[in-house]
């Protein structure tokens, strides 16, 4: 009997301590569903690691953390539909995400008047942090880095002189084949086609054509793996093997799903670097494979350093406010303030207008569907 009232007791009190702390959220609006889910998936999962590791810190200053997920499809109004409810809900301090640019662009907008902190892991446009608004950041490279960094690839190992360039139609597509050709230019390349075709575009017999008639050295295409999955199978499938360069949005292990077990001659400008090359990365992999079932990707890695910096932003603005839960106007300028080190992609620090410092970009190589890493490049921004 007495063993039964103290079980209650303790039980009583516990739930009592879990009532007392304080709801704290993060939200992550990324495609959990549709034709590049995997990497919203991966951008899901990536934050929600890290708040598993951070949990015990907000615990201890009675706050209960916890994330929320929203699937945007990759569609720009039900992104924003999404902004609107992060924004409704007072409990969620900070957003990590959107995915694509063209998400993320109206999305932020819709938040700044709330004052909702956001870290992009891997929105590249420069429309993203160029609007100067205050609840923006970002910890990956830019399309005009990554951009020109493809170009550079492309005259300096592959030695083209001609390139068919190609995007999607969207912000980040349109976005980092501008930049790309407009250096490749710089350079002496002679573009033979510059087309855009639209995002689920996935019969590719008319470009195809083109690209014997006019017979390119290497093609740059700046885009999703959804699309240029197939597109590269077919491709292939008419004997076509020329280079083909693209950009982040093939970091992901989909693609060689859809472009054939074998693809080789591909190469992609990437935002994370591959974790074998990261010394601390080991343990945090293994608990990402533990946790989710999937090996860790770039995405997620660097949605998992995301979500550390805002995390951290939001306990450094708590800290500041005498350990209670701070305001979102408290939380966006310490994130955008603070200086973030012990990440998986190195220390981060955000410019004037969310960028961050010192971004690296990775050229990443496929071969018989095998990856490495065939450049790194530092890039760095005032």
């Amino acid at each position: 009997m007495k063993k039964t009232v103290l079980l209650t007791a303790l039980s009583a009190l516990l739930a009592a301590q879990a009532q007392a702390q304080t709801t704290v959220k993060i939200a992550t609006v990324s495609p959990l569903s549709g034709a590049v889910s995997n990497l919203g998936v991966q951008m899901k999962n990536g934050a929600q690691l890290a708040v598993n590791e951070m949990k015990p810190q907000f615990a201890k200053l009675g706050m209960n953390l916890s994330l929320v997920a929203y699937d945007d499809q990759a569609d720009p109004a039900t992104g924003t539909a999404a902004a609107r409810r992060i924004a409704a809900d007072r409990t969620i301090l900070g957003l990590v995400g959107p995915l694509t640019s063209g998400v993320a662009i109206p999305a932020t907008a819709a938040l700044a008047p709330s004052r909702v902190a956001t870290v992009a892991p891997v929105a590249t446009s420069e429309k993203v942090t160029d609007r100067g608004l205050k609840n923006v950041n970002r910890v990956c490279a830019r399309d005009d880095a990554q951009g020109p960094a493809g170009a550079n690839f492309i005259v300096q190992n592959l030695k083209a002189k001609r390139v068919y360039v190609l995007n999607d139609k969207t912000p980040y597509g349109q976005g980092m084949a501008d930049e790309a050709e407009k250096a490749m230019k710089a350079k002496g390349v002679q573009i033979v086609q510059s087309e855009g075709v639209a995002a689920e575009e996935r019969d590719f017999t008319a470009v195809i054509t083109k690209i014997q008639t006019l017979k390119p050295d290497a093609i740059y295409f700046a885009g999703l793996y959804g699309q240029i999955g197939p597109f590269t199978q077919q491709l292939r499938a008419k004997g076509i093997q020329i280079p083909l360069v693209s950009g982040d949005g093939l970091d992901s292990p989909d693609f060689i799903k859809l472009a054939g077990a074998n693809v080789s001659n591909v190469y992609f400008t990437a935002l994370a670097p591959s974790l074998e090359t990261v010394p601390a990365a080991k343990a945090v992999a293994a608990q990402y494979q533990k946790t989710f079932g999937a090996p860790m990707q770039g995405t997620a890695i660097m949605s998992y350093d995301s979500a550390k910096v805002l995390l951290t932003g939001i306990l450094n603005a708590a800290k500041a406010n005498g350990n209670k839960v701070p305001s979102r106007a408290q939380v966006e300028s310490a994130v955008r303030s603070g200086t973030y080190k012990g990440l998986l992609t190195g220390e981060v620090k955000f410019n004037a207008s969310g960028d961050r410092t010192s971004p690296k970009i990775y050229v990443e190589a496929l071969k018989n569907g095998k990856r490495s890493t065939a450049a790194t490049l530092n890039t760095t921004r005032k």
